[in-house]
């Protein structure tokens, strides 16, 4: 038996622009962030879920959203899916985070397993939550086909489960907004299936370099 997930990173807001850090702050989803959230929900359009679940903050929930009225379902919340609380780091760009916190962002740079960031998540909690969280959504719909909107660390745990990846090493793959993560799950374990299909976004991208 075999359980199918399509897991999608929200859609852009002004901090990811700005590549600042936002972890558990609620960023509202900006304009082109709106437009690939309307961009997803017809590119996911002729795949039959059998439910939306998305992380509680705002930018994914409307993400998620858009995608519900689509498919003609309700968004059920999976506080498990939101991203890293990362402590002293939230709201700082990596190098406002390297100037005001040397020491920490140290451990930020090597990914650290085991250092929270103040009163944040360390990386290895943070990755035992999302694997808690995944999972029991699997159990839940096996057999069966799921949408999931969350965040690029959420992802990361995940495509590093599929993969067998070590939480610690380098990450070397982009994790885009609203793309398409396609991943499965069997007797066998999680499997990687597609990464950063995007191309329902292909004229909102386009867009947005005009």
């Amino acid at each position: 038996m075999t359980t199918r997930l399509c897991i999608v990173r929200h859609g852009e807001t002004d901090w990811n622009v700005e590549k600042r850090i936002q972890g558990h702050i609620d960023v509202p989803l900006n304009e082109t962030g709106r437009a690939q959230a309307l961009a997803t929900a017809f590119g996911v359009a002729h795949h039959q879920f059998a439910a939306i679940y998305s992380s509680d903050l705002a930018r994914a929930w409307s993400t998620a959203s858009a995608a519900a009225v689509r498919l003609g379902l309700d968004v059920r919340p999976a506080p498990g899916l939101r991203e890293r609380h990362y402590g002293i780091f939230q709201g700082l760009t990596a190098a406002e985070g390297a100037r005001l916190h040397p020491a920490h962002h140290a451990c930020y740079a090597v990914r650290d397993l085991d250092h929270p960031f103040g009163d944040g998540e360390s990386l290895r909690v943070f990755a035992a939550r999302v694997v808690t969280a995944v999972d029991g959504l699997v159990r839940h719909h096996a057999g069966q086909t799921i949408l999931a909107v969350s965040h690029g660390g959420v992802l990361d745990i995940i495509y590093r489960k599929a993969t067998g990846r070590p939480l610690e090493a380098p990450r070397d793959f982009k994790i885009p907004n609203c793309a398409l993560n396609w991943f499965e799950f069997d007797a066998h374990g999680w499997h990687l299936r597609t990464w950063a299909d995007r191309h329902h976004l292909e004229r909102v991208l386009e867009q947005v370099v005009e």
